[in-house]
């Protein structure tokens, strides 16, 4: 009888445990190491990074170690390559991680962009745009990187025949999953049309509206290149979240594997009825990993949608939550282990499952450490899926919210323990400033105490840790020699509670607050409510599953000053491991970027970032300037930085002998203006001109005349949207006013059309802001601030900057809030 959690293939034990002593030695001779790094050779391995995680595995471990313990206080800049913004709005940040190969960087941006320079000058080579040519503004899309295939092709990339191969994947905002020549970043030939295939087609059908992005590489295993998805958390119908493996050649369709499993498959009993039936979620948003040896890809499942309300979705739900091993050439289930049990709170697991080699019982064991937004770190055997240190299924608390059912029970690993606070009570709140603790008291000290797996309640409900983790994406680096796991995590709870909907609504209950949907455990300054430290960084023995070192990780400048220090910051983005015995990691909301001794923990190097570096750093060699280089992209926008005014960058550090001073090297720091003074939101720098509309209107003329904003705009004091009046209303007021006039006889002959005129916006905002005219107004803010003096006009233009700093500063000027989720609803 299996595990509950846990499915094993009965073939699997013979077929991939048997090799393992042989694959071992042989890695052995071959490598120098217990480790399998894929098939490069030592030399090009350590000198380039050719996978988002060094190797296919995911350690991030570098053998460079030129920059190492003893010199790395030295680090300098040695070249800056500024991204230009392009067309649209981007504010999300640039949580790339180049590769490198063959002395070239590539890396994608928010706004599906792929380019390349050259790794020892950052001079660039190409650019890829696959939206040249086209107007109108972008949906930005954190985008993290892009893969790497070489191999032999009838047909070439590059239209050759019969001849060495060479691609670049990389996926779309609009889900394109594009091959491209390394060379110049031309789309390959004879991959799906034009170079690219439509991810969409096969999983979005019924649902063409339904949310379907990819933020993370794909994964190459062999000729396959092997895709997930970010979906939708709500409503809980929608695409769906199969993975699947195409061709690198063709783009053809080799395998899918459904992550909701279809009757008579393994897991279909963990839902009831029709429950499965088109629903979302259960998908791979974050980075698969592969063991390449032994023919194995790992896959992190996220929940199943709602994120946060399951009702309609009772029992377990695989394969939500679950850490998921297939093989890798045909997409067969190996094993899964199921992580969260009915997840109800976006605990989803989304870190590169890290492949490494643990010492147990004087044997080494090819293992796999999964970190999660819970701050649990969940070590299992590669190979069978099974805990490596015990853990415990505890009773959790229940809900109250009417018709969820959350599972009785949540696996709790013993060891490690976890990385993260799981529980707050009064006691734990915090002292840092007198203000920050009167906001924490006033607006959550009711909710106290709150932790991990409680369910929201009808009343506010805290979550620790929340959202944000814990662990996220960016998840770990191994250094082999030491044995450790360095993981980064944040200190951060959510806060929320279960509103009802209205009936017919997609969702009986959705999750809510005063804060928006997504709200945090944090004040007005996104301090968290508890006493700091607010993010660490964590050395892990993985041999004996306890913790070898943890310190705070980033600072507060506004509390240093008054003498704080040491708080750590929340953080997305991920950290390196190098044989120099140094830890490289960013991530942090200070705009700072760090090195850390790996053995001790001891911060032996920081530096002074554009922004923040919400990403993963990379390190390499130069072949041509003998120089070990180390890279981190570096951007506003995301979850900490609303101003959009600094750069994006890519920054690279290398070492200069004494009196040498890189060339060329001109660092454009920026200090954040929404720390500055509020402001009124200034005007655009060339005026906009006059909106243009199906019929003309006066608005100088209607005033005059006695009316009022409200008059024909209604929903302007009463709901979220502005409201455009009805032609009906207009012609009320006409039927004895200048009804000679050839503009209101066109009125009325729009009137008798079956589909109403389409007015122009002045404004236009991107759908990821939701901006509340009746809010603004009932906060005392007049039309004139954005709209200008409407009695004196005609006609309206915009006149008025539209953007993060110009909206933080004008909510500064008035003291009104600047938290994220009153106008993004910050989930993943």
């Amino acid at each position: 009888m299996r595990p509950s959690n846990h499915f094993m293939s009965p073939t699997s034990s013979y077929n991939v445990r048997g090799m393992v002593r042989l694959t071992f030695i042989l890695s052995c001779l071959l490598w120098g190491c217990g480790l399998i790094l894929g098939q490069t050779s030592p030399s090009t391995f350590d000198q380039e990074w050719r996978v988002y995680g060094h190797d296919p595995g995911g350690m991030r471990f570098s053998g460079l170690k030129q920059i190492n313990h003893t010199n790395v206080s030295k680090l300098q800049r040695a070249w800056t390559y500024v991204v230009s913004r392009g067309t649209g709005i981007e504010i999300e940040a640039l949580e790339t991680t180049p590769l490198m190969v063959d002395g070239v960087l590539y890396f994608t941006t928010p706004t599906s962009r792929a380019i390349a320079v050259d790794g020892e000058t950052g001079k660039e080579i190409w650019v890829f745009d696959p939206f040249s040519g086209q107007s109108g503004s972008r949906r930005p899309v954190p985008n993290r990187g892009a893969a790497y295939w070489q191999g032999h092709s009838p047909l070439t990339c590059g239209g050759e025949k019969d001849g060495a191969d060479k691609r670049i994947f990389y996926a779309t905002l609009d889900g394109r999953l594009f091959a491209l020549n390394p060379r110049n970043g031309k789309p390959c030939q004879g991959f799906g049309e034009g170079g690219a295939i439509d991810l969409r087609k096969g999983v979005t059908d019924g649902w063409p509206q339904g949310m379907y992005e990819v933020s993370s590489p794909p994964t190459v295993y062999k000729d396959l290149v092997i895709t997930g998805a970010g979906l939708q958390e709500f409503p809980s119908k929608g695409p769906s979240g199969a993975v699947r493996a195409f061709d690198v050649r063709t783009g053809g369709l080799i395998w899918k594997f459904d992550s909701v499993p279809r009757p008579g498959e393994i897991g279909h009993d963990t839902w009831e009825g029709d429950d499965w039936k088109d629903r979302s979620g259960t998908n791979v948003w974050g980075i698969m990993t592969v063991d390449m040896e032994r023919g194995m890809v790992f896959l992190p499942f996220g929940c199943p949608s709602y994120d946060f309300y399951g009702a309609d979705r009772k029992g377990k739900g695989l394969f939500g939550n679950s850490l998921v091993a297939l093989d890798a050439a045909t997409g067969k289930l190996l094993w899964y282990y199921q992580m969260v049990h009915h997840d109800i709170w976006d605990y989803d697991l989304q870190a590169p499952p890290a492949l490494v080699v643990v010492r147990r019982k004087g044997h080494d064991v090819p293992a796999v450490a999964e970190i999660t937004k819970m701050g649990f770190l969940f070590v299992l055997d590669r190979l069978t899926g099974k805990p490596l240190f015990p853990v415990e299924e505890r009773p959790v608390a229940q809900s109250k919210v009417p018709g969820e059912a959350a599972w009785a029970t949540q696996p709790f690993p013993l060891k490690p323990p976890p990385l993260a606070k799981i529980s707050v009570t009064l006691d734990d709140v915090t002292t840092v400033t007198a203000e920050s603790r009167r906001y924490c008291l006033e607006n959550f000290g009711s909710a106290l105490p709150g932790g991990i797996f409680k369910p929201w309640g009808l009343e506010l409900t805290i979550e620790m840790p929340g959202t944000l983790g814990g662990g996220n994406w960016s998840g770990t680096s191994f250094d082999p020699s030491l044995g450790y796991l360095f993981v980064n995590v944040s200190e951060v709870g959510a806060a929320g509670y279960m509103q009802p909907q209205k009936a017919g609504s997609p969702e009986a209950y959705v999750r809510a607050s005063k804060w928006g949907g997504y709200a945090r455990y944090w004040d007005e300054h996104h301090y968290p409510c508890q006493q700091p430290p607010w993010g660490d960084l964590n050395a892990v023995n993985l041999n004996t599953g306890e913790i070898a070192w943890k310190v705070p990780l980033g600072v507060v400048d506004q509390l240093e000053a008054k003498g704080i220090s040491e708080t750590g910051v929340p953080n997305l983005g991920g950290s390196i491991a190098t044989a120099g015995g140094l830890v490289f990691v960013a991530a942090t909301d200070d705009h700072r970027f760090r090195a850390f001794d790996s053995r001790t923990g001891r911060q032996l190097w920081v530096t002074q970032l554009e922004s923040n570096g919400h990403a993963t750093p990379i390190t390499y060699w130069g072949k041509r300037t003998k120089k070990q280089y180390v890279v981190i992209a570096v951007g506003p926008g995301g979850y900490f930085n609303p101003d959009t005014s600094a750069p994006q960058v890519l920054a690279a550090y290398a070492l200069f002998p004494k009196g040498q001073a890189p060339r060329n090297v001109t660092p454009q720091l920026s200090s954040p203006d929404v720390s500055g003074p509020g402001r009124e939101p200034p005007e655009i720098s060339a005026l906009g001109s006059p909106i243009s509309q199906p019929v003309p209107f006066s608005h100088k003329l209607h005033m005059q005349a006695g009316a009022k904003c409200e008059n024909c705009h209604p929903i302007s004091e009463t709901g979220d949207k502005m409201g455009v009046p009805a032609l009906s209303g207009c012609l009320q007021c006409h039927r004895a006013v200048l009804t000679e006039s050839p503009a209101i006889q066109k009125l009325a002959a729009l009137s008798k059309e079956p589909q109403p005129p389409s007015w122009a916006q002045v404004y236009r905002l991107p759908d990821f802001v939701f901006f509340s005219h009746r809010k603004h107004l009932n906060a005392g803010a007049e039309c004139a601030v954005c709209h200008g003096p409407v009695q004196d006009r005609d006609t309206l233009w915009q006149e008025k900057e539209v953007s993060m700093v110009a909206c933080v500063g004008c909510h500064k000027l008035r003291k009104a809030s600047i938290n994220c989720d009153l106008c993004h609803n910050i989930g993943r």
